[in-house]
């Protein structure tokens, strides 16, 4: 081989250059299974449950969902851990990395109280929704369990940060699997009734989810508190609150916090409202977000490896790295749907079919329900190439520091899926296909507006670490922005990233 050619091939090889597909794969490959492995479990709760009746299933369905979204904020916080840890990464200040990590553990810990408040509150919760009494039953008890493990779920996000937002995603990936195995288990023997336990069904399920979500708390403390990771990491000294780093990640975390709210809070509604159509439309949605959220999480895997990437190549000021990036996830995954969506369209029953193994409802009613999840699941595919752009594109902006567009644009676009579906069914009750547009074009419109965020290039001078340039410590502005009173470090940035 000729002097020269591996440069060459790490220049101008796809695969090989750096932020290209080999570095992106190897971030998010692990990322990817460990989503999955959360994904797997929540879609087999859900088919287990159906199997002891529909109803079960779509009362954990929206009562999860529901959960999900009193938890969102912090949760986005907590998450918000991994772009603190990428951006002090990637500009070699391993000392910050403890600390950040521990500020999204207090945010975690300090969450506790809505926990607790959420398990009296649920009856008046659920009671808004107009589901019937049996299904209305099942969703309180299903939340009110799920609440005792919300805590540990915002916990092991932030103890997660210290692994992914280095790199090292190849640990999340292990103890997301060995735990999510363990769910399944725990799953089949409460909810059933094995080996001795009573069949305690959509009860069984919460408690094996929230027995999961507390062992995985002890797994990730005994592994982030290693000898090396203290002396490397200070993270056994970086565990004490710190005013400075808990305020920066309130104040960038706080906005993809509150995106994760408006986001969930608008596909709850719409669930909820659904819900109002009758038991038919409610299990053939459920069945089409189930398989929807089972099928996307290698894209959400590969968007959380765009946003550590931005955040690490970015922290060594290079911004064009960290566009390349992003871009070559965005390929990854745009591959990964294409090939999804086709199986959408012309092979349904390959998703569809588990959720009949065992089915106790009336033929007359699975054969109704298969057929309309069948024409839902193409509303699915029509909408997945804008989602997968949604999901790259607002990963790779977060991860710069672009909380605030996101929150706005989060909130107008949540407020109008939630307006109009309560348009579609309340008032013009147009029937479960027109909401279902109703969703394709909101998911349409999401990637096209992130997507020219992106191209618009704010975030690319955006930070949320203070930077050492040369030995001095540049502090982060309130935008995001590193400060230009010193020109001679934004004309180092400008040489380096170029």
């Amino acid at each position: 081989m000729p002097a020269g050619s591996d440069s060459r091939i790490e220049e101008y090889s796809w695969w090989q250059r750096p932020a290209g597909g080999r570095e992106v794969f190897i971030v998010a490959m692990p990322l990817v299974v460990s989503s999955m492995s959360w994904t797997v479990l929540t879609f087999i709760d859900r088919m287990f449950l159906n199997w002891v009746s529909g109803t079960s299933m779509s009362a954990a369905f929206s009562s999860g969902m529901m959960w999900f979204v009193v938890f969102c904020l912090p949760l986005g916080i907590c998450t918000y851990a991994n772009t603190f840890v990428s951006q002090y990464h990637g500009d070699r200040q391993p000392e910050q990395i403890g600390p950040s990590m521990w500020q999204g553990v207090w945010v975690a810990l300090l969450s506790t109280p809505l926990a607790v408040a959420c398990v009296p509150l649920a009856p008046y919760i659920f009671q808004i929704t107009g589901h019937g009494p049996e299904i209305s039953r099942q969703e309180i008890l299903y939340f009110q369990i799920l609440c005792v493990g919300g805590p540990a779920m915002l916990v092991t996000q932030a103890f997660s940060s210290f692994y992914s937002g280095r790199g090292e995603t190849w640990v999340v990936m292990l103890v997301d699997g060995a735990v999510a195995l363990l769910n399944v288990v725990l799953d089949y023997v409460l909810i059933f009734g094995v080996a001795g336990s009573p069949a305690m069904g959509i009860a069984g399920a919460a408690w094996a989810t929230v027995a999961s979500l507390w062992i995985k708390v002890g797994v990730y403390l005994l592994l982030v508190l290693q000898r090396k990771h203290q002396i490397k990491f200070n993270t056994l000294g970086g565990m004490r609150f710190s005013r400075d780093l808990f305020g920066r990640l309130i104040y960038f975390g706080g906005p993809s916090g509150i995106q994760m709210v408006l986001e969930v809070l608008g596909f709850t509604t719409f669930v909820m409202l659904v819900g109002r159509i009758g038991g038919l439309e409610t299990e053939a949605t459920t069945m089409a977000f189930s398989i929807s959220s089972f099928a996307f999480m290698p894209v959400w895997g590969i968007g959380m490896a765009a946003s550590v990437l931005v955040g690490q190549h970015l922290g060594e000021d290079r911004d064009d790295l960290a566009a390349r990036a992003t871009w070559t996830s965005l390929g990854l995954a745009m591959s990964y749907i294409a090939v999804l969506s086709l199986l959408f369209v012309f092979t349904p029953s390959l998703f569809l079919d588990v959720f009949f193994m065992h089915d106790t409802d009336p033929a007359a009613e699975q054969a109704a329900v298969y057929r309309m999840a069948t024409v839902l699941l193409r509303f699915v595919a029509a909408y997945c190439m804008f989602d997968a752009m949604n999901m790259v594109f607002v990963s790779a902006i977060k991860g710069a520091g672009d909380t605030r567009f996101v929150l706005y644009v989060s909130l107008v676009m949540a407020a109008m899926l939630a307006g109009l579906s309560w348009l579609t069914i309340e008032v013009w009750q147009l029937g479960i296909y027109a909401c279902w547009t109703v969703v394709t074009g909101w998911v349409w419109a999401m990637g096209v507006v992130f997507w020219l965020r992106f191209l618009q290039g704010s975030w690319r001078s955006m930070r949320v670490i203070e930077q050492h340039h040369h030995g001095a410590i540049v502090e982060p502005s309130t935008n995001g922005e590193l400060r230009e009173d010193d020109p001679s470090i934004f004309s180092e940035t400008t040489n380096v990233s170029r």
